[in-house]
């Protein structure tokens, strides 16, 4: 297991540090905490480490044995031991013809021929030659998922969709029925491809939404051709052709759902975007997966990522963590990583069973950076819990960007998090204002700032394929080594279960008319009102 002991030490000296002041304190400290990897730079400098804090994380990972893990990882060996898989997702955005093996198996190939069979398609399907059942052309994607099958397309379609699409592609996850009817609203079945991505084709909302969206072209389309408009993404074809899908495109056991949107589950996606774009994203991934690979700990961006966020939570106690991306396009982002975090280091034991003794994953939320501006910013700046705050830029959003960028709201957050304000400096400004001096006493409280919260900032040029593939992986590795460092499996989700099972039994309550005898008196009384 990890050695905790030095970083205990240093977390206990170092707790009341100003991060203001260790750059007076480290002359290097900006060199020392920047990393500029596969068109992202990132700068760490304003974290709350000292130098020697700095340095300690560093020797945690390698206590941790980070760099033996990511070999396994890379490796295909069975990193994922609670199920027996591989977790193997870089081998889907390296380049064709690499030679990743999953348990001793070459699965190179496969994933070449998968992605070659993607591009063939999506292609007919944007130049007409592929039609519906009356020979129209595809105008609309309806995309049937939920989790990783539903979060990831939706990032990379978020993050790279024309203002103005080809082909106008909408989402379904939620089981409640007025999902489903948004996204058909204003569609014709005739010019609309469903997909459905379900890893075993069993998913309870999946398969509810699903058969609402094939009871929809049955209501619009004759028989003859009518499942040429239904898709099936899984790594069960069989019960996907038995559901109906004419065609299937399959991804393998070894991709985790949350891991999966560079597989055949973002086929929606490279249809309305193109092959093109969707190669770009794999290769920016495949370049963030170079660099984590390479680089030395001290200068690898997700290793450095990480270690901020445990010195964070473990370190200081820091049990939550926003992410505010100023950029439209990535409004997605802070979804997509609750799931990617939370449910891979959500876990309360080791990996050999015993409990964790520590914090693991924080609680992770944010908005778009300027909506999260006007909501709770006001919390991480003057409330009492220090909530550190993750930037992510984009120096031209747009081509109609105004003069006044954007991004200078996310440099203001930072440095004020950082600076704050004292209630001497509020006092003078109250009275340079015109108050008097009863007025500023009585004020200066209310407008102190505390400072001393910390701040990481991951700028990029523009949001393009390369570099939002770029960032997706970083956060990927970000959460394997956590995993490592923090001796827990991330590559299960058990706690999804339970409830599910219990949903099911729910139901048969339901269909028998009233709660079953098993309930407990809160659950079988809402059980009887919601009926």
């Amino acid at each position: 297991m990890t050695d905790w002991t030095a970083f205990d030490v240093a977390a206990a000296r170092d707790a009341d540090a100003r991060i203001v002041d260790q750059f007076a304190a480290d002359p290097d400290r900006l060199a020392r905490m920047t990393v500029e990897a596969a068109g992202l730079y990132l700068d760490l400098s304003k974290q709350s480490w000292t130098e020697a804090a700095f340095e300690t994380c560093l020797d945690l990972a390698r206590s941790a044995g980070v760099e033996a893990a990511r070999a396994r990882l890379f490796g295909g060996e069975a990193i994922n031991f609670t199920e027996g898989r591989a977790v193997l997702h870089p081998a889907l955005r390296a380049a064709t013809g690499a030679d990743f093996h999953a348990l001793g198996e070459a699965v190179s190939a496969g994933v070449d021929a998968v992605r070659a069979d993607m591009a063939a398609f999506a292609t007919a399907v944007r130049s007409g030659a592929e039609t519906g059942a009356t020979g129209k052309p595809f105008k609309a994607i309806v995309h049937i998922g939920i989790g990783g099958s539903d979060l990831g397309p939706r990032v990379v379609w978020d993050g790279l969709r024309p203002v103005d699409p080809q082909i106008d592609l909408r989402f379904v996850a939620n089981i409640d029925p007025r999902d489903m009817a948004e996204a058909l609203t204003g569609l014709a079945p005739e010019t609309t491809l469903v997909v459905v991505v379900s890893k075993t084709f069993t998913t309870q909302e999946t398969l509810a939404n699903a058969e609402a969206a094939r009871a929809w072209l049955a209501a619009g389309l004759p028989e003859a051709g009518r499942d040429r408009h239904f898709i099936g993404v899984t790594a069960a074809p069989d019960k996907a052709k038995a559901f109906g899908c004419a065609r299937t495109f399959a991804f393998r056991d070894w991709v985790g759902g949350r891991y999966s949107l560079w597989s055949a589950v973002s086929l929606s996606c490279v249809i309305a975007l193109g092959p093109d774009v969707f190669d770009a994203m794999l290769a920016g991934a495949a370049a963030m997966d170079d660099h984590f690979v390479s680089a030395p700990l001290e200068k690898n961006a997700p290793v450095l990522m990480a270690l901020a966020q445990i010195w964070n939570v473990d370190g200081l106690n820091r049990p939550a963590r926003t992410v505010a991306p100023y950029a439209h396009a990535l409004r997605r982002l802070p979804s997509f990583l609750q799931q990617l975090e939370m449910e891979s280091n959500g876990k309360r034991v080791h990996r050999d069973g015993s409990p964790v003794t520590r914090q693991t994953c924080p609680v992770v939320f944010g908005e778009p950076g300027t909506n999260g501006q006007h909501a709770f910013f006001q919390q991480i700046h003057q409330g009492p819990q220090v909530v550190p705050a993750e930037f992510v830029i984009v120096a031209k959003t747009h081509a109609d960007a105004p003069e006044s960028p954007l991004w200078s709201n996310a440099l203001a957050q930072g440095q004020a998090l950082m600076l704050g304000k004292t209630t001497e400096e509020a006092r003078a400004e109250l009275l340079a204002s015109g108050a008097d001096a009863a007025e500023a006493d009585r004020l200066a409280t209310h407008k102190t700032f505390p400072g001393n919260r910390p701040s990481t900032a991951i700028a990029m040029e523009r949001l393009t394929p390369g570099t939002l593939g770029a960032l997706l992986a970083l956060y990927e590795h970000k959460t394997f080594v956590e995993g490592v460092i923090w001796d827990i499996n991330s590559f299960d989700q058990w706690g999804v279960e339970l409830g599910k099972v219990l949903a099911r039994a729910i139901l048969k309550d339901v269909s028998a008319g009233g709660p079953s005898a098993t309930l407990d008196p809160s659950t079988a009384s809402l059980l009887t009102r919601l009926m």
